[in-house]
This record gives C-alpha cells, structure tokens and sequence, in this order.
C-alpha cells in the first residue's frame, strides 16, 4: 500500500470552480483499479492550498491512474485554477 500526496495552491477567487472539478477527479479515480482511499485538506494557515491524501493498493496502481487519459482529462481542467503546478509526493510505510 502506498500514499500519494497531492499539494495544490488555488488561484484567488477560484475556489468553489476547484472544488467541482475536484469532486470529479475524485469520482473517476474512485473508479480506477487499485484505488483504495482519497481524503482533502484545507490548509488552516493558507486557505486557498490544498492537501489531497489518497491510498493506492501499489505503486502500479498509481502509476496506471496517474498516466491514464481520465487524470490526463481531469488535471487539464485544473490549469486555469491553480497558481502554481501540483506537487505530488509517493510516500511508503516504514
């Protein structure tokens, strides 16, 4: 089992439009083999940067939805929103 964690900064007064595109990245990985678990955070001290924690079964699993055409889709909706590009981090179990 792996985590990923997504880092994302919302442009300013972009919030609501990233929260829908948002619930729809999150619905097509629901469906993506291997997904296990997907949680969103709201940054206390910086509102507009989000933190997305999702567990996948195994690297592969991430790899196979993290290349395919759905999340290629689904990400090129958030361009216009973002400030900065995402930061994605793979973290393992010790």
């Amino acid at each position: 089992m792996i985590k990923v964690l997504i880092e994302r900064v919302i442009a300013e007064g972009l919030e609501q439009p990233y929260e829908e595109v948002a619930r729809r990245v999150l619905a097509a990985a629901v469906q993506s083999p291997g997904f296990i678990s997907g949680e969103s955070f709201r940054d206390m001290e910086q509102p507009n940067r989000r933190i997305i924690m999702v567990t996948w079964q195994n690297m592969h699993s991430w790899q196979r939805w993290e290349s395919s055409e759905s999340r290629r889709d689904s990400i090129s909706a958030f361009a216009p929103i973002l400030q900065e590009e995402e930061q994605i981090s793979l973290l393992e179990p010790l």
